[in-house]
Formats: C-alpha cells, sequence, structure tokens
C-alpha cells in the first residue's frame, strides 16, 4: 500500500484530534475531582475567614459528612479523588501556614475510609458475635474524637472486657483483609489501611496511659 502525503498529513490529523480528546477527558477528571472537593469542604468553609478547625458551626461538621456520604454513594468519590485531596493536603503540610485546611482535609479521608470500612462486617460468624470484632467496628463508624472514650469503655484497660492484645489482632485481620479486597498501591488501600492503623496506634496510646511508665 502506497501512502501519499496527504494520507499523512490526514493521520497526523487524526492523531491530534485523539490526543486533544484524551486531554481534555483528563482535564475534566481533574475538574471534577477538584469540584467534588470544594462541594464537600463548602459547608466548613466559611467565605472571606481564615479556615478554622474544628468549625465554628456543628451542624457544618453534619453537612460535610452528609456530602461525602452522597459522593461516595454516587461512586464519584474514585481514586481521581482521592488523588485531588491528598495532594491537596500534602501541598498544605509543605506550606505549613493552613493548619486548619490540613485538618479539614485528614477529616474527609477520615469520614471517607469510615464509610468504606463500615460496608462490610466481620462482626458475627453465624449466630454467634464476636465481640472483638463488633468493637472494631464501632470504634471505625464512631468519629476520631470518640475514639479515646470507646477504647476506655471497650478494653479491659479501662471498663471493658476486650483485651489489648485481642484487640490489635482483629485490627491486623482487618488490615489483611483490606488488602486483599483493594488494588496494591492504590489511594483507597492507602487510605483504608492508614485509617485502622491510625485505630491501633491511638488504641496503644490508651493503654500505655492506663498502664503509666514501665519499670
Amino acid at each position: 500500500m502506497v501512502f501519499y502525503w496527504k494520507d499523512y498529513e490526514e493521520l497526523a490529523v487524526s492523531i491530534m484530534s485523539i490526543v486533544d480528546r484524551l486531554v481534555h477527558k483528563t482535564n475534566e477528571k481533574i475538574e471534577s475531582a477538584t469540584d467534588i472537593l470544594k462541594e464537600i469542604l463548602n459547608p466548613v468553609v466559611a467565605e472571606a475567614e481564615e479556615v478554622s478547625w474544628p468549625p465554628r458551626d456543628p451542624e457544618a461538621l453534619i453537612l460535610m459528612e452528609k456530602e461525602i456520604a452522597k459522593r461516595e454513594q454516587e461512586g464519584r468519590l474514585d481514586e481521581g479523588f482521592l488523588a485531588e485531596v491528598n495532594a491537596q493536603l500534602r501541598q498544605s503540610k509543605e506550606d505549613g501556614d493552613k493548619p486548619g485546611l490540613e485538618a479539614m482535609l485528614q477529616k474527609v479521608l477520615q469520614i471517607y475510609a469510615s464509610k468504606v470500612l463500615r460496608k462490610r462486617s466481620y462482626a458475627y460468624k453465624g449466630d454467634k458475635i464476636l465481640v472483638a470484632e463488633q468493637f472494631l467496628e464501632t470504634i471505625i463508624a464512631a468519629s476520631e474524637e470518640n475514639w479515646n472514650k470507646l477504647l476506655i469503655e471497650g478494653l479491659n484497660i479501662g471498663k471493658g472486657e476486650i483485651s489489648p492484645e485481642e484487640f490489635y489482632s482483629v485490627i491486623k485481620k482487618r488490615i489483611e483483609r483490606t488488602l486483599i479486597r483493594t488494588e496494591g498501591g492504590s489511594y483507597q488501600q492507602r487510605i483504608l489501611t492508614e485509617y485502622l492503623r491510625g485505630i491501633q496506634s491511638r488504641a496503644e496510646d490508651v493503654v500505655k496511659a492506663f498502664q503509666g511508665p514501665q519499670q
């Protein structure tokens, strides 16, 4: 088959058209992720005011959580969205002058992780309730601000019956299950496992505080 210059010209135009469409679609996805994040943060960001955390109006946090739940249900909180939040969070940490924004973005990821992890329960085995698993799911569903209180009430170093070792064991199992059920190296995998490790780290701090200085 003989190609003439006109054929090459048409081929080049077709290729550039495809490239333009791909670039446009990529930009659309980035803009879409940014717009979704803006909508989520909108209730807790006051116009012309410095970002503060926690929000002055408690209702604002409830509205933010509702927006995250709505977007997650729509399937809009995908890898593109998680990448956008992580990019904004990284930039905020590097700037070092926006602690309110940094805390706000961390909260977005925490709420996201909580909602995704709550979709699957491991608290029941037949008719039997696995108490430690159920307790972990209570912590997963709770706001980070309530973790200390719940840990003291549930662990046997406080008012509960679950040993720290038993609790750490179910966290480890949940992390392993999460690693199996999520794409390796994805933002989702990292965010979910970091959330679970955050719960363990908080539990370890609470246990240490109750046990006092070791001899």
